[in-house]
């Protein structure tokens, strides 16, 4: 059954019955999990999506029209998120589509480009980069493969180069060994596994044997013991937070003496609060800068936080609120551009919203330079990777705090072009 009133968990109800605006609003389609196995992360991301829709607006909308939200908990279930996207294409004629999880969004891949349906996804698996294959998706952040290659590459030049383990190894020829914790069976989780792997042969850097870790453990000494046998010296968490934070719990528990390096959507505040001591040093990477954080437009992330849902304590907000700000910014400027050119109301718009989509240059959050903390967004339409810059943060002293950025472009320019797609 397709949920149309969701429940937060906190006793919030994010979405009923949406406003009926005036004649000519533009209806995004928001499909989300906040039931499901990533809705550790996904509720926090729908509020943000509920705020920002509000503070577009009461500052204009879309070119003066409302824009209207639709959205709907899938439970982090393929089917239903099919279902869910037919209703948004016949019933509810959106213009352009929100859309969560790798699974879902590869699976509706084919379908929304035949379609020409424009899909932006909190997905960010480099397989939907390459417009020859997916011409109709994008992402917001930079995309999983890319964020797996940055955090190996600077933890190894940052945190292994500059160990006495290191110093160790090259006298007795030995050298660092890397082991992955995911899900194997998840789209998700398992999206940058190649692109890693292939990073670590690279840099010269041994792999061991996965582990197999679900979404939702919440045990995973097997598995951390299971990696000791291999005698790691970094491990790469692929899952999302509360699974991660399992792991690297248990990790600590154990006594695994690896470093530990995470995708976005296993790195949050939460990581932090879960883990304690045992998170002090996690290295991952991020799509914008972190709730609360003082950079450009966070004092309007804040303030909507507390305008539309004051009963959500400010310390359960996260950076996935803030994420959802960078997506429907991208969203609002996309759909303006489109619709200036030729109401998106008149027609089918999907072509002109993904040509505007592909002028972006240098692209930033509500126009404002170093808005979120999100490095500038460029698409091409032969390359819909928004950044080849990665941004690595750690937990240091209990708190998050910018490790490095890195431009893997600029580090490998004659390797950049042959990774678009992975």
């Amino acid at each position: 059954m397709i949920k149309r009133i969701i429940l937060l968990g906190l006793g919030f109800v994010l979405l009923c019955t949406p406003v009926v605006f005036a004649q000519g609003m533009i209806k995004v389609g928001s499909i989300n999990d906040l039931t499901g196995a990533t809705s550790d992360v996904g509720k926090d991301m729908a509020l943000g999506i509920r705020e920002c829709v509000a503070y577009i607006n009461e500052h204009g909308g879309i070119n003066g029209k409302k824009l209207q939200l639709l959205l709907y908990d899938y439970g982090y279930r393929v089917p239903e998120a099919i279902t869910i996207y037919k209703r948004f294409r016949d019933y509810d004629k959106i213009a352009m589509l929100s859309q969560w999880g790798t699974g879902d969004t590869e699976a509706l891949s084919p379908t929304i480009n035949k379609d020409q349906m424009v899909a932006l996804s909190d997905s960010f698996s480099g397989h939907l980069c390459d417009p020859k294959k997916t011409p109709y998706n994008f992402v917001y952040g930079t995309d999983y493969s890319t964020n797996a290659r940055a955090a190996l590459t600077v933890w190894y030049e940052e945190v292994w180069k500059k160990s006495d383990k290191w110093k160790q190894a090259r006298e007795s020829g030995q050298k660092p060994k890397l082991v992955c914790f995911y899900m194997f069976a998840s789209p998700y989780a398992s999206a940058p596994i190649k692109a890693i792997k292939d990073q670590a042969a690279i840099l010269g850097i041994e792999v061991g044997a996965d582990q197999d870790v679900s979404l939702v453990a919440l045990d995973a000494k097997s598995q951390v013991l299971g990696a000791k046998k291999e005698n790691p010296t970094v491990i790469w968490h692929g899952n999302t937070t509360m699974s991660v934070a399992t792991a690297v719990k248990d990790a600590y528990g154990l006594k695994l003496e690896a470093d530990h390096i995470v995708n976005n959507w296993g790195f949050d505040q939460n990581l932090v609060r879960m883990t304690g001591k045992a998170g002090e040093g996690v290295i991952g990477a991020a799509a914008c800068a972190f709730y609360g954080m003082d950079v450009p437009m966070m004092k309007e992330v804040v303030e909507y936080t507390k305008k539309i849902n004051p009963g959500v304590p400010q310390e359960k907000r996260d950076i996935r609120t803030v994420q959802a700000w960078v997506k429907f910014g991208m969203i609002r400027d996309a759909l303006a551009i489109a619709d200036k050119k030729e109401p998106i109301t008149a027609k089918p718009a999907g072509p002109r919203i993904k040509e505007a989509f592909e002028t972006f240059r240098d692209w930033q959050p509500y126009g404002v330079k170093g808005a979120l903390g999100r490095p500038p967004v460029t698409f091409t339409d032969t390359d819909h990777r928004p950044s080849s810059e990665a941004m690595l943060y750690t937990i240091k002293d209990g708190k998050i705090v910018l490790f490095q950025k890195i431009d893997m472009k600029a580090k490998f320019p004659d390797k950049w072009a042959s990774w678009l797609g992975w």
